[in-house]
């Protein structure tokens, strides 16, 4: 009787590791397509932006964005009504602040762009990750080691050297800047953080927080474009020109949102920062290939250097997330022979094969017959 119970408890432990094997296969499947999916699109969005920006005049980014936001809002409406997911309700407060957030950090970006030099506009980019590593230290207790710090260190040292020019200082455009580095670290932090909290979907706290985000752009994106570019967003002459590179955007713009929520909710903060830079600087690539942007040895020279960030932090992440799993695994074994070494106990305690025998024989049937054993 005894080995009986001592075989099917191996077999049970085996289809629980087979299982375990699966779910890590298809997790990193659906991280690599989601990585890829936000590189294709945010740089198909970037030059798609680019020719509607300078070629056709249409310089009214904020109010775009908030357009971007309600076509995906209606898209994610539309996969809803047809089941492709489930709507999941949680928290209305937290999404809410969370929708807020999201806009505000959006339109502080644009005034810091504004306010700012280039050049001092993408010291504001690089200060993302640096701000979201010392937020999860002190608030959520994640520790970064020493390999990560230092490949992160690389990756903004060579996205420095290839994009960073002119450095020009304003008081009102530092404080904007600030601004923008903190509710966007906070924002991206969050999104990570209420998927997990609340076990939502990216799609779904996407469809949620939409609505927020859109709405508080609409409302701000025609003041803060007009005040950036003195013009005025409803007074723009919309030819049929514009109006196809305005609808090609928003429908990019619909992959480059869900991309960036299934992102870091499947990764963190950080590793969709260091995407962000990977982004930079292929689009200084495509620039130069596709649109023959000016492109100098020292715009080379920091994509080559960014390049070497980006393969150890993904070296050290990977590794370090391999042994964390091996020493997780190696946490399983251990328990699974102080099981072996006294199987009836496990059952007993309803543990492992109590809850097959109790479906098989009955509760109390059972328990008796595995006691008189």
């Amino acid at each position: 009787m005894s080995s009986g119970l001592i075989k099917s408890w191996s077999v049970s432990r085996s289809n629980m590791g087979e299982n375990q094997q699966q779910q890590q296969q298809r997790f990193q499947l659906g991280t690599i397509g989601a990585l890829s999916l936000s590189v294709v699109s945010s740089v198909s969005i970037v030059i798609c932006n680019k020719a509607l920006i300078t070629t056709l005049g249409f310089c009214f980014a904020t109010t775009l964005t908030s357009w971007h936001l309600l076509v995906t809002f209606c898209s994610l409406h539309v996969a809803l009504w047809v089941k492709l997911f489930e709507h999941k309700g949680f928290d209305q407060k937290t999404v809410l602040g969370f929708g807020i957030l999201n806009g505000t950090s959006i339109g502080l970006l644009n005034l810091s762009l504004g306010f700012n030099s280039v050049g001092f506009y993408q010291m504001t980019k690089l200060a993302i990750i640096p701000c979201t590593v010392l937020l999860e230290t002190l608030f959520f207790r994640k520790q970064f080691s020493r390999n990560v710090q230092l490949s992160l260190t690389v990756l903004l040292l060579g996205v420095g050297i290839a994009t960073v020019t002119d450095l020009q200082l304003n008081v009102v455009g530092s404080v904007l800047s600030l601004l923008a580095v903190v509710t966007t670290c906070v924002a991206q932090i969050m999104t990570n953080t209420i998927q997990k909290k609340f076990k939502v979907s990216s799609t779904q706290l996407l469809y949620q927080s939409c609505p927020y985000q859109a709405l508080t752009l609409f409302l701000v994106g025609p003041f803060v474009d007009g005040f950036l570019t003195n013009k005025n967003v409803f007074s723009f002459t919309y030819t049929p020109y514009v109006l196809a590179f305005i609808v090609l955007s928003c429908l990019i713009s619909v992959s480059v949102n869900f991309s960036t929520f299934l992102v870091i909710g499947k990764t963190s903060p950080v590793t969709y920062q260091v995407l962000g830079h990977l982004k930079t600087c292929l689009v200084l690539a495509f620039g130069y290939i596709l649109l023959r942007d000016p492109f100098s040895w020292r715009n080379i020279l920091g994509i080559l250097v960014a390049v070497v960030g980006m393969v150890l932090y993904s070296y050290y992440c990977t590794r370090e997330s391999q042994q964390q799993k091996a020493s997780e695994a190696s946490a399983q074994l251990s328990q699974a022979k102080e099981s072996e070494s006294d199987p009836l106990i496990t059952v007993e305690n309803g543990d492992g094969l109590g809850d097959p025998i109790y479906r098989l024989s009955g509760k109390e049937h059972g328990k008796q017959s595995l006691m008189w054993v």
